[in-house]
């Protein structure tokens, strides 16, 4: 079977598609043909070298869909032919977030999804929404789970809330798109006008081009007359400072990104001067996974694709992801 991994060093060049023996499930375990995988911000880290592994070859990428080809002894969750996804985290299946739940990640601690057959547990794949294609199905594990916990497992938006999402990448997107479904309203930020009208039509209630109003944050607040209830971070240290300023005394910011940087000065007098909840996270669980695709499948949201690629072209797609001018997901169609 053909896969692509990290093979010379840690860099979108060293990346090779490579020929490797088709494996077959195990106990409790199932094959899944992939059909499609999608690409996030980790993937890109990971590919580079900063995302926390040391030893190569690695077959990056988190997410994608797939349908079950074989099971082995004792598999009763999935038969061959459903229609599946990997879950990101893949000992996590329920209860709070733990060093352990975290363990097994794919792309990262286990195999990702840039291969034609994988084998994975049988606990560790669910069920995609009947009225996705594979190619939008792939989107959701990674992306589409961080900004749903993010929403309603640990913000707990309500109808009538604001929540502010920074910029239109993959989480971004799914945030607007859930917090919409949630009854809130939504301020989106960009430094594209065409993209902030893009937002627009997906329901975004007001838009912000931070190139034309740098100090965002008061813009926000004063647009609410006090602040958002929520804002979903995901720049990092160029956008950090901001957020505090845009959130209503009380108000949570939920941090699931630093796409431009790690390292920041924190202004921590307007933590508890404001009352902040200021929450990281990083995807879910399974439960939570389940939950997602639930509510997508009845409210038949779509999620939003930007570009898709062949499988020959990953390294297209990546730096694509590089150079940030997507709005939505990147999507992998596998041959």
């Amino acid at each position: 079977m053909k896969a692509w991994q990290v093979v010379r060093d840690w860099s979108i060049e060293g990346m090779e598609l490579v020929d490797l023996p088709e494996p077959a499930p195990g106990p409790g375990q199932v094959a899944v043909r992939m059909r499609t995988a999608s690409l996030n911000y980790r993937d890109l880290l990971t590919v580079q070298g900063k995302g926390g592994v040391s030893r190569l070859p690695l077959i990056p990428f988190s997410d994608g869909a797939g349908e079950v080809s074989a099971i082995g002894e004792g598999v009763g969750r999935v038969a061959v032919g459903d229609r599946v996804s990997p879950i990101f985290f893949q000992s996590w299946i329920d209860g709070k977030v733990s060093a352990s739940s975290r363990r097994y990640a794919l792309g990262g601690t286990r195999p990702g999804v840039l291969q034609e057959v994988m084998v994975l547990d049988a606990e560790g794949v669910s069920h995609i929404p009947a009225h996705l294609s594979f190619q939008e199905a792939a989107t959701l594990p990674c992306a589409g789970l961080t900004a749903w916990r993010a929403l309603f497992e640990e913000a707990k938006v309500q109808p009538g809330d604001t929540v502010l999402v920074q910029g239109t990448g993959g989480v971004s997107i799914f945030a607007l798109q859930f917090a919409k479904l949630a009854g809130a309203s939504v301020i989106v930020t960009s430094s594209s006008d065409e993209k902030l009208e893009r937002a627009k039509a997906l329901g975004a209630d007001h838009t912000i081009n931070y190139r034309a109003v740098p100090d965002w944050g008061n813009a926000a607040a004063e647009w609410t007359g006090g602040g958002v209830d929520h804002v979903v971070e995901v720049g990092g240290k160029d956008t950090f400072g901001q957020s505090l300023e845009a959130a209503r005394v009380g108000g949570t910011i939920l941090v699931i990104g630093v796409l431009s940087g790690f390292s920041q000065q924190i202004a921590i007098p307007s933590l508890f001067s404001k009352n902040l909840h200021v929450i990281g996270l990083s995807v879910g669980s399974r439960r939570m996974f389940e939950a997602m695709t639930a509510a997508i499948g009845r409210n038949a949201m779509k999620p939003v694709i930007d570009r898709v690629f062949d499988f020959e072209a990953v390294p297209e797609a990546l730096r694509l992801m590089q150079q940030g001018g997507h709005f939505g997901k990147i999507v992998v169609e596998f041959p």
